[in-house]
């Protein structure tokens, strides 16, 4: 097969280990940045260009969109889908699992465990958001931030206040969510490849910290995880559309509750950790899975 990997850099851990993958299982693999493609959008013969040339003769495409380029990103890969081409995440899904509202509001619909949940924009009922979640301590989130950006920890009323009142003075759109205190500041990665869970990583958050994001400080090791965390993280996946996705877990009280489902996670951590060979078994899920290029999204939502 002839195999594109859409990232902006080829250096990058995830990518760089996708294409020794790809090639090692013989296999044609160019990396696209897909911020320098250009589109011909047109009723019978879409095409994608870079670099001067069509990208028509591609088999497979791999999308590792980032965050902050996700418009464009999903453009690309939409085109691709216009062209027939089997990418590994469709587009819609992808678009699905960045929108933090919209991946809440459809894994709810589909029962799937979540932390209680309030969102808001410029309400001066703070005191009733607050309530509506159970009170503090909880976590407001900007709607738009990555990585840990833009979370903030309220442990008691005044201070659930005053972010919430700060995010509103920058017109922002906001997440309100219950504090899962048992969860001591861990979280599990959950790597879905198809059906099932391929790897699974704790992360721990640092001293004084309760994000576990590995790009703040957090520490991963391999973990072992429960039937019910395994269908959670299966079924999250699935409610968003994508083939591949980084599930994140956390315990409660009250069971497995998803805090977030990832597009294009990151194969470092997991790999690492876990000393299982994610990406190649990514490729291999193409070489089965290629037939259904043309399959057409039926999520919901």
């Amino acid at each position: 097969m002839k195999i594109a990997v859409l990232s902006r850099k080829a250096s990058l851990y995830s990518t760089s280990r996708l294409v020794d993958a790809a090639r090692d299982r013989g296999h044609t693999v160019e990396v696209i940045d897909y911020l320098r493609c250009f589109m011909n959008i047109t009723s019978h013969k879409p095409q994608i260009f870079f670099k001067g040339r069509s990208l028509a003769d591609f088999d497979a495409v791999i999308p590792r969109i980032g965050a902050s380029h996700t418009f464009y990103g999903t453009a690309v890969v939409r085109q691709f889908e216009m062209m027939g081409t089997f990418t590994l995440n469709r587009s819609l899904a992808i678009s699905r699992s960045r929108d933090k509202l919209r991946s809440l509001q459809i894994m709810a619909r589909q029962g799937i465990g979540l932390p209680v949940t309030g969102c808001a924009h410029s309400t001066r009922d703070v005191d009733g958001l607050i309530n509506s979640v159970g009170g503090p301590p909880l976590v407001v989130k900007l709607l738009e931030g990555t990585q840990g950006i833009g979370v903030v920890l309220a442990e008691n009323r005044n201070a659930a206040e005053s972010v919430i009142e700060a995010f509103r003075g920058l017109k922002a759109n906001i997440i309100v969510q219950e504090f899962i205190k048992e969860a001591h500041g861990n979280d599990i990665r959950c790597f879905v490849i198809g059906d099932k869970v391929f790897a699974s990583m704790m992360r721990r958050a640092p001293e004084g910290e309760f994000r576990s994001n590995l790009h703040r400080g957090g520490v991963a090791s391999k973990v072992k995880i429960t039937p019910a965390e395994r269908a959670t993280a299966v079924k999250a996946a699935k409610a968003m559309g994508l083939n591949i996705a980084g599930v994140d877990i956390l315990r409660s009280s009250h069971g497995p509750v998803v805090m977030e489902v990832n597009s294009s996670p990151g194969l470092e951590g997991i790999e690492k950790s876990t000393q299982k060979d994610v990406a190649g078994a990514i490729i291999d899920f193409i070489e089965k899975h290629r037939s259904n290029g043309r399959k057409v999204d039926r999520v919901l939502g």
